[in-house]
C-alpha cells in the first residue's frame, strides 16, 4: 500500500473517531503546496534629501537659489499638482477622492476589474487623499533684524497625496502613491500572487485561483520556479517602468543630479499555501490546529520559529492571539515588529504568512536588493512553525505510556518498580524504567 493510500486509510479512521491530526492531513492530503511572496509594500525615498541641510543644498546648490526660502518648495509642490490634474484630464483617467473611511481597495476594484478585462497596461484611476505624512517644513532661523535665514525640520502635517492605481502586464493590480509635499515620500505595493498569475497564464501553465493565491494547478513544479523568480530585480523594473510614465515633482535634471528615488521594504508577506484535496476536513484539521498550539507564542518557541536568540532586554510582547471574525479563525504570533498568521483560506487551503514588518527583525538590511535574502529566511521560519506543529501533535505527554509509568509495576524479571510522580524530576530513578516495558 502507497504512503497517500495509507494516510487516506488513517484519514478514513480519525474522522470515524472523530479526530483528524496534522500528520495524516499534511502528509496524505496535501494536493498543492506552494511558497510565494505575497503582499510586497515599499517605501520610496531620496537617500539625499533626509536632513534640513540637505534641503538647503538641494536649493541653493542644485536649483542655484541664492536663499533657499521655503516658498520654492510650494512652488514645486504647486506645478506637481498642477501636472497630476493634466495628467488625467489629457489620458482621460478618472480621479476619485476617498471618502476619510473608505477602504481604498473597495473603492478601486471596480476600475482595476475593468481594466483586467481590457488587458491593457493602464494608469486605471488616480486616487486622492488627505493623509498625515512626515515632511519638510521651514522657519526663519535667522538671529539678527533685516537678515535673511531659513531651517528645515521634518514634522508630521497632513497634507494630500496621489494613489496611482496601475494594471501592470506583469503584475497585475499595483499603486504607486506620491506624497504631493517636500521630499515627496513614495509608497508602492504589489502582489506577489499576482505576479505569478500573470507569468503563469502567459507560460500557458493552467491553474484555478484561490482569493489572493492558486486552488491547483497543473503542473506544480513549473508554478513554484515561477514563484521563486520573483525578485527585486523584477520590482526595481516596474518601478522604473511607472516612474517614466507618471507625473512626477522630479524630473531628469534632479535625477542626474542624484535626487531619485530608492526602494525600501517596509511590510513583505511571504506565504506558504497548503491546499487541502479534501475540503471536508479542512476545518476539522484546522480547528485541531489551533487547540493544539496555542503555546506556540512562548519565548522559547518564538526564539525556534525565528531563529533569533530571545534576550530578558528583547523588546517584543510574545502571545498566541487568536482572532475570531464570523466563522473565520486567525492565529497570530508575535516577535518585535513581525508577526506570522495562520488561518484557513476559503475553507480548504492552510496559509501560513510570515508578515516582516521591519527587516532588522530577521538581520536583514531594509534595501530592496536584500529581498532575496529576506525571503528565504521567511520561508524557513514558515517551515519552521509547521516543524514545531508537527512535533507538538506528536507529543505523547497525554499517552497510556506516561500513565503506565505514573502507576506501580512489575519488571520483565520481577522487580517491583514503586508509582512515580509525574513532573517531579527528583522523582525519577536512574536508570529510568521504559514506558514499554
Amino acid at each position: 500500500m502507497t504512503a497517500g493510500a495509507q494516510a487516506r486509510r488513517a484519514i478514513a479512521a480519525g474522522n470515524a473517531a472523530g479526530a483528524v491530526t496534522v500528520h495524516d492531513v499534511l502528509d496524505g492530503h496535501v494536493a498543492l503546496d506552494l511558497e510565494c511572496l505575497d503582499r510586497i509594500y515599499l517605501n520610496g525615498y531620496v537617500p539625499n534629501l533626509q536632513v534640513g541641510g540637505q534641503v538647503v543644498t538641494f536649493l541653493t546648490g542644485h536649483l542655484g537659489h541664492p536663499v533657499p526660502s521655503p516658498a520654492l518648495l510650494g512652488q514645486i509642490g504647486d506645478r506637481f499638482r498642477a501636472a497630476v490634474a493634466r495628467f488625467a484630464r489629457d489620458e482621460h483617467i478618472p480621479v476619485v477622492r476617498f471618502a476619510k473611511d473608505a477602504r481604498k481597495a473597495d473603492v478601486m476594484k471596480p476600475y482595476l476589474a475593468a481594466a483586467q478585462a481590457s488587458g491593457r497596461p493602464q494608469v486605471v484611476a488616480i486616487g486622492v487623499a488627505q493623509e498625515f505624512q512626515r515632511v519638510f517644513t521651514g522657519y526663519d532661523r535667522a538671529t539678527t533684524p533685516g537678515a535673511v535665514c531659513f531651517g528645515f525640520d521634518k514634522a508630521d502635517r497632513r497634507v494630500t497625496c496621489f494613489y496611482f492605481y496601475l494594471w501592470d502586464s506583469d503584475f497585475g493590480p499595483a499603486f504607486i502613491k506620491i506624497c504631493s509635499y517636500f521630499p515627496y515620500p513614495i509608497k508602492v505595493w504589489v502582489n506577489g500572487h499576482e505576479w505569478a498569475k500573470q507569468q503563469a497564464a502567459q507560460a500557458g501553465i493552467a491553474f484555478t485561483a484561490l482569493s489572493n493565491g492558486f486552488a491547483s494547478c497543473g503542473d506544480t513544479p513549473g508554478l513554484q520556479a515561477i514563484c521563486d523568480r520573483l525578485d527585486s530585480g523584477a520590482i526595481a523594473v516596474f518601478f522604473e517602468r511607472w516612474m517614466a510614465q507618471l507625473p512626477l515633482p522630479f524630473g531628469p535634471r534632479e535625477r542626474d543630479g542624484g535626487y531619485w528615488w530608492e526602494l525600501s521594504m517596509r511590510q513583505i508577506e511571504v506565504s506558504r499555501t497548503l491546499v487541502f484535496d479534501a475540503p471536508r476536513n479542512a476545518r476539522t484539521f484546522f480547528d485541531a490546529l489551533v487547540s493544539d498550539n496555542l503555546g506556540l507564542g512562548r519565548p522559547d518557541e518564538i526564539s525556534y520559529i525565528f531563529d533569533r536568540r530571545i534576550r530578558s532586554d528583547t523588546q517584543t510582547g510574545f502571545a498566541t492571539k487568536v482572532v475570531t471574525r464570523g466563522v473565520d479563525v486567525t492565529v497570530n504570533l508575535f516577535y518585535k515588529h513581525s508577526r506570522i498568521k495562520q488561518y484557513l483560506k476559503e475553507g480548504r487551503a492552510l496559509r501560513i504568512e510570515t508578515v516582516v514588518n521591519s527587516p532588522k527583525d530577521l538581520a536583514v538590511l531594509r534595501r530592496l536588493d536584500h529581498l532575496e535574502e529576506l525571503q528565504t529566511k521567511a520561508r524557513a521560519v514558515n517551515a519552521r512553525l509547521l516543524h514545531a506543529e508537527r512535533v507538538g501533535q506528536g507529543c505523547v505527554l497525554a499517552s497510556p505510556a506516561f500513565e503506565r509509568v505514573a502507576l506501580p509495576s512489575v519488571t520483565t524479571d520481577g522487580r517491583r518498580a514503586p508509582a512515580l510522580r509525574f513532573g517531579d524530576p527528583g522523582s525519577w530513578p536512574w536508570p529510568a524504567p521504559c514506558p514499554s516495558c
